[in-house]
């Protein structure tokens, strides 16, 4: 295993994102190929990938495009060994008001990217789902047999998703396994996530901060556990046609991250409930908890970090980098 990524070519769709540019870093180091399929824009900008050490980004083969156009993500699969497939649109709020976005880019493009990946007979493709796919939780810990729920147009549309590459594993054989990550947390985060919402506004010298409700309950995992959970998952055989959740296993209230940010920060809030960040009543996922047995058992994952330790690391990056907030506002 620890030769694995040595010179192999990996294709992560998706790569400028807060986990994309997690997941090509790690990649990087352990030696592999990484070639970083990012959403093409008119101003030369790679997303959070120009956020990482300059000596891993100029390891890393950029190609722009757009994963709903199925000519370039051919031409982005061509000669990859592994596949990485990140790239969707992921704010649950703005699902609300354009959700044939989410089917377009969610559930088209994860098409592409299936149809690509069989063309060019790729070795391993590893598609990314959520743990809002479960809803709020009928029975905790969540395993992987709980009900999916489609509560928003999101995660209608990575169930989706998920289901068409299923069923490419079921009706073509196709070498797809899907992580289901849980709550993710850490450096080059936007404000659309609300441990991000939470830090900026502090470190914008509010003392009084806005939220939406602080009852719900997730299960937050820093990114490098995260990032390990998918390296470990693509490195492990037989896990094809396979479901994997990778979350913390620990439970943490909306008021209790409060809380523990207000400790980590030294800062001292007031905390408001704007109507405008709720979500409609029954979209909002109450309780959120994973049970990551099955990754633990068969792919030998565990998450390193804990969430005290993660918290420090992402306050200490956006005090220092408060400047790419816009705290005054509410980011979807």
């Amino acid at each position: 295993m620890s030769n694995f990524w040595k010179g192999k070519k990996v294709l992560i769709t998706g790569a400028e994102g807060f986990i994309g540019s997690h997941l090509s870093e790690e990649l990087v180091k352990k030696g592999a190929k990484v070639n970083a399929f990012i959403f093409y824009n008119s101003f030369g900008k790679w997303g959070w990938l120009d956020d990482i050490p300059v000596k891993l980004l100029k390891e890393i083969s950029i190609f722009n495009g757009d994963i709903r156009d199925s000519d370039k993500v051919i031409k982005a699969v061509q000669g990859q060994e592994v596949v990485f497939h990140l790239a969707s649109l992921i704010s649950i709020p703005y699902s609300y008001q354009a959700p044939d976005s989410y089917i377009e880019t969610n559930v088209k493009g994860t098409l592409n990217v299936l149809n690509a990946c069989r063309s060019k007979e790729v070795k391993r493709l590893i598609c990314t789902s959520t743990s809002e796919v479960y809803g709020t939780a009928r029975y905790v810990p969540i395993d992987e047999n709980h009900p999916l729920q489609p509560q928003s147009p999101y995660s209608a549309s990575k169930i989706a998703a998920e289901s068409i590459a299923l069923s490419y594993y079921h009706s073509f054989n196709l070498p797809v396994a899907v992580l289901r990550p849980f709550n993710t947390f850490g450096p080059r985060q936007s404000a659309r996530a609300i441990i991000p919402t939470i830090i900026s506004q502090i470190y914008a010298g509010k003392r009084t901060i806005e939220l939406g409700s602080l009852t719900p309950t997730r299960d937050f995992n820093y990114v490098k556990n995260t990032a390990g959970a998918f390296i470990k998952l693509a490195e492990t055989k037989n896990v094809e046609g396979e479901i994997f959740n990778a979350g913390s296993e620990r439970e943490t209230s909306i008021k209790e991250l409060v809380d523990l940010i207000m400790k980590i920060t030294g800062k001292r809030v007031k905390i408001i409930s704007n109507k405008t960040r709720l979500r409609p009543k029954n979209s909002e996922v109450k309780r959120l908890l994973s049970d990551s047995t099955k990754i633990k058992q068969i792919c030998n994952w565990k998450p390193i970090v804990t969430l005290e330790e993660g918290l420090e690391i992402t306050c200490e990056w956006i005090k220092n980098n408060i400047h790419m907030f816009k705290p005054l506002l509410y980011n979807m």
